[in-house]
């Protein structure tokens, strides 16, 4: 981190230069969340040797989001065989469409699944990111197919990124900025041999965008090597959210959070504007004991004329989070469910969903 041409060394006394940008031009862009959606993928998680015990609650988990998406939007769900899609299409009700012809191995359809892309000519191609099980911590022949597979079933034309890592991994503004964790990019387990200067490079040319800001993040420490969608989120372009633990917290994560506040409030976009960062603070209690539990606020999935996020039972916080998000997001209905054994998994309804622009 002693490189001065990082925004975390800037931030923290480095001496400053220009940072190069990629000029814009006609290319395919990954868009923003809140676009209008014609769909949204997810997966149906199946196998006991990943989850375990808790595979029922999981399930459970997963139909609730699914259920509770269809309620504004279709939901096209991925499961792994007819056995399991007929256990899911109970769960999951008569408006989830469940196929088995796009086979997964686990639940996390937005780092498994193509990235969709507006072209110059206004029409979508899609782009995968080489998913290689969070850099090999878990089997994924499957799951690495699984972009390819939806592109082809939606006639979607497809690329494959020059680099390997999933979409909660990146966030995009949609108008030429992204940002990332180096701690999960930029790291051997997924691009071994490549700077940091040609990750972002890749990851530009792959999102269409022209600015990457980079957060540390936490290596080593969950599955993913800390997705920034857990923390920090667009709102719109020249908007961030970003959650903020109890004053009391000062875990490795507590650290993470504060550091990507600070450097976000620092930062500058793709067009010059200096980011305006809403702070949204972090439950104080959750029902959960499982060190892997995400207490992610942010962790929402946008669908059409909807927020669909999560709740912890922390009354005063549930209540601020969700008007927080109704004030960022006006003129949708903010949804907040008890997923408590999906994200005691180490993820949340963001990383369980991946939203499909109309065409």
């Amino acid at each position: 981190m002693n490189d001065p041409r990082s925004l975390f060394g800037r931030l923290f006394g480095a001496p400053q230069q220009p940072e190069e940008t990629i000029p814009a031009g006609p290319r395919a862009r990954v868009e923003a969340d809140d676009v209008p959606h014609a769909r949204t993928w997810m997966s149906w998680p199946a196998s006991r040797s990943v989850w375990g015990r808790q595979l029922d609650g999981v399930q459970q988990d997963i139909a609730l989001i699914a259920r509770t998406v269809a309620r504004f939007e279709p939901v096209t769900l991925c499961a792994p065989d007819e056995r399991a899609a007929v256990a899911a299409r109970a769960l999951c009700g008569d408006r989830v469409e469940v196929i088995s012809s796009i086979p997964t191995d686990d639940l996390w359809m937005r780092d498994t699944c193509a990235a969709f892309r507006r072209t110059p000519r206004g029409s979508l191609d899609a782009v995968g990111l080489n998913f290689n099980g969070w850099g090999r911590k878990q089997a994924h022949d499957r799951d690495a197919a699984v972009a390819r597979a939806v592109a082809a079933r939606e006639g979607l034309p497809f690329e494959a990124a020059a680099f390997v890592g999933e979409a909660g991994a990146v966030e995009t503004d949609g108008d030429g900025t992204v940002m990332a964790t180096e701690s999960s990019l930029v790291n051997r387990n997924r691009n071994r041999g490549m700077s940091r200067d040609e990750i972002e490079r890749a990851v530009l040319d792959a999102y269409g965008a022209d600015r990457m800001i980079w957060v540390r993040g936490v290596k080593g420490r969950d599955i993913t090597d800390d997705h920034i969608d857990v923390t920090s989120r667009f709102v719109r372009p020249g908007v961030v959210m970003v959650q903020v633990p109890p004053a009391d917290r000062h875990d490795v994560w507590a650290r993470d959070a504060r550091e990507q506040l600070a450097l976000l409030e620092s930062a500058v976009d793709a067009r010059g504007r200096r980011l305006q960062v809403i702070r949204v603070d972090g439950p104080e209690r959750v029902r959960s004991r499982k060190s892997t539990f995400v207490d992610s606020y942010l962790n929402f999935h946008l669908v059409n004329g909807g927020v669909v996020t999560a709740q912890f039972g922390d009354v005063v916080k549930d209540e601020e989070a969700r008007q927080a998000l109704a004030a960022a997001f006006p003129g949708r209905e903010v949804v907040q469910l008890d997923v408590d054994r999906l994200m005691a998994g180490g993820g949340g309804i963001h990383c369980s969903t991946m939203q499909q622009p109309r065409a």
